[in-house]
């Protein structure tokens, strides 16, 4: 084992590893063979969801980890979600009960709705969005954990105030929020709102997607993050990559980052993050690079009255 992440204990009182490996868009035996190198390498985290269309080859690969002696089931904690399009309350035990089965395990540390918009698909195949209030699909959610099939549960793409909504109507606080963030979407302000309500803020598309380049042309900024002086200056003053500085700095700022690779290098060094830390002043450089800029932007729900990502945080 290279490494460890250290833990956070959640609202709770269970333990996540404070860095993952995300899988979404790996697929087939290519992801079989990440989720197995993340686990030699020593993530304990793994997130998939019914989206990736992955859950059957994450679930193989930890079977396959647990066969060899790697590990043992309780070691892994592992994130699957509910879709968009089970979200009526009779719905969700069943998109539960087929997730379970697609992993193929005991239970599930922690399920996350998705989003907080509602769908249907009609009989042409098209999702069709629907008026499902997400804290009714919440309060059918709370009762999974009456099933000992899953142990915690979160919300995923939540502003603040669907947020508060749950947390007040439901019985059971969310332990996370899983939304975008990286270095040019800081959510410092939601992370802030989570943490005052001891919500843990999960961290995707944490290194800003290698390739993509978003913000004013200042001539930084327009740069990809991993590229920007001030990211390979701090990368440079303690021998780490630029990826690892980014996901250092979320770590910094209160998030539980999860990397998604299936480069067995990348995977191993994105991991490799907890033998240093930025200062104060290296993390208020690294803010900075924030523009507010979304790479996920959900275009199909932005007519629906629980669209996300207009409100402030």
């Amino acid at each position: 084992m290279d490494a460890k992440a250290t833990l956070v204990t959640l609202n709770n009182g269970k333990k996540m590893p404070v860095l993952g490996l995300g899988t979404y868009n790996l697929r087939g035996q290519n992801c079989v063979d990440a989720v197995k190198t993340a686990i030699d390498a020593g993530y304990r985290h793994i997130d998939t969801a019914l989206l990736y269309q992955n859950e059957a080859e994450v679930g193989q690969a930890i079977r396959e980890k647990i066969a060899d002696g790697t590990i043992k089931r309780e070691d892994i904690f592992l994130t699957t979600k509910l879709w968009n399009t089970s979200h009526e309350p009779a719905q969700v035990r069943e998109a539960f009960d087929a997730s379970l089965s697609k992993l193929n395990v005991d239970y599930v540390d922690l399920y996350l709705m998705h989003s907080p918009i509602g769908a249907t698909v009609d009989s042409n195949g098209t999702t069709v969005l629907t008026d499902v209030d997400y804290v009714t699909t919440w309060k059918a959610m709370e009762q999974l954990l009456d099933t000992g099939l899953v142990r915690s549960l979160g919300v995923s793409n939540f502003n603040s105030e669907q947020l508060r909504r749950v947390l007040e109507n439901g019985s059971v606080a969310p332990v996370t929020n899983q939304v975008e963030c990286h270095v040019r979407l800081n959510q410092k302000k939601l992370i802030k709102f989570c943490k005052d309500r001891n919500v843990i803020v999960t961290a995707y598309s944490p290194l800003y997607r290698p390739g993509s380049t978003l913000g004013p042309e200042d001539g930084q900024s327009s740069k990809h993050p991993m590229e920007d002086a001030r990211v390979v200056e701090i990368a440079e003053r303690y021998k780490k990559t630029p990826a690892q500085v980014l996901l250092r700095y979320l770590v910094d700022i209160g998030t539980v980052p999860i990397p998604k690779s299936g480069n067995p290098d990348r995977i191993r060094q994105n991991l490799n993050i907890f033998d240093f830390a930025l200062t104060p002043a290296e993390v208020v450089t690294l803010d900075a690079l924030n523009t507010g800029e979304r790479l996920v932007k959900f275009e199909m729900g932005l007519a629906h009255p629980f669209y996300p990502f207009e409100a402030e945080f």
